[in-house]
């Protein structure tokens, strides 16, 4: 039997990827780990804690998961303002589960020897940025959040060359469009313009229309999850971080999607409020990629944002009977 934990299995794509396992890994017992989970969550196992706590690592390290996807973060604009609590969460969490896991390893001879996904960030990367960022570019975060997620790979990277574990990085687009209830992340807005107005609800902009980033749906992200898992990570050279692809636009071009979709009604619903503060933390975002290996290596997303607007549509709306279809 297959042995799954995800850390961080409360949040939204810790959930969907908790409803996909089954698919990809019919023997599996999976356990999910985060703070609080979802009163209608997938059905498996759950664990309450602190992902942060060393104590907490060495737990859910001795039981020798076979995969471990790590998940678990706090979000880009909340790493940004509460500096202490990003490192401890967001870096600290990552070197007591990779202490623990390299103990695992030593008692067993050698023999344990776990897969681990971390799903890191486009964030690593900061200005000034060529027209496409291609696989030779310098990670060189200009946030808080960035320059954690950039630590973590380094860490992944290193206990990989040791032996201690088999790690990959994962770089993901910015995810889009999310669902639920927006949240901290500096990066929310590209959902909210979105989803608030596909669901009745009037949406902030708090930059110009003009800004162009990287994007994949969540369902896109969860596919890079599985399709890590059974990477023959010889393959990478030992580069264990990956650009994923994705797809770029501006956000002009993601409400004429919305459009296309919805009609001007819904796009009448984004209102526009410029906020200094978040759009100095997107200025220092990448905005296009050219993710050559990840691709070679199989790695598949949207082609462009109206698609992702039909996995929303598809996966949500849909599904959900207490929301009215978009036209």
């Amino acid at each position: 039997m297959t042995k799954i934990l995800v850390l961080g299995g409360g949040g939204m794509i810790g959930q969907k990827l908790a409803q996909r396992l089954p698919g990809a890994y019919p023997d599996a017992q999976v356990t999910l780990f985060d703070r609080a989970f979802p009163a209608m969550g997938a059905p498996c196992k759950q664990i309450t804690g602190d992902v942060a706590d060393p104590a907490t690592a060495k737990r859910l390290a001795a039981d020798r998961p076979d995969v471990i996807f790590h998940l678990a973060a706090i979000v880009s604009g909340q790493a940004e303002a509460e500096f202490d609590l990003g490192w401890q969460i967001n870096m600290m969490a990552m070197w007591h589960l990779l202490g623990a896991l390299k103990d695992e390893h030593d008692a067993s001879g050698g023999s344990y020897r776990p897969r681990l996904v971390f799903t890191s960030s486009i964030a690593v990367f900061g200005g000034p940025f060529p027209d496409k960022i291609d696989d030779e570019f310098l990670s060189a975060p200009r946030t808080s959040y960035g320059a954690q997620k950039a630590a973590c790979e380094l860490m992944v990277s290193d206990f990989s060359r040791k032996g201690f574990v088999d790690g990959i990085s994962l770089r993901l687009p910015t995810i889009c469009v999310r669902p639920g209830k927006p949240n901290a992340a500096a990066s929310g807005f590209f959902s909210g313009i979105i989803r608030e107005p596909l669901n009745g609800q009037d949406a902030i902009l708090p930059v110009p229309d003009t800004v162009r980033h990287w994007h994949a749906s969540p369902r896109a992200a969860v596919g890079f999850l599985l399709h890590a898992t059974g990477l023959d990570t010889e393959r990478l050279d030992g580069r264990r971080a990956l650009n994923l692809p994705g797809f770029s636009c501006t956000v002009a071009e993601q409400i004429e999607a919305l459009r296309r979709a919805a009609g001007q009604e819904a796009v009448d619903r984004i209102k526009p409020m410029p906020d200094p503060a978040i759009m100095a933390i997107v200025d220092g975002w990448p905005r296009d990629f050219a993710p050559n290996r990840g691709i070679a290596l199989g790695f598949e997303a949207e082609r462009d944002f109206d698609e992702i607007i039909r996995v929303y549509i598809e996966e949500e709306i849909s599904s959900s009977s207490s929301v009215s279809p978009v036209r």
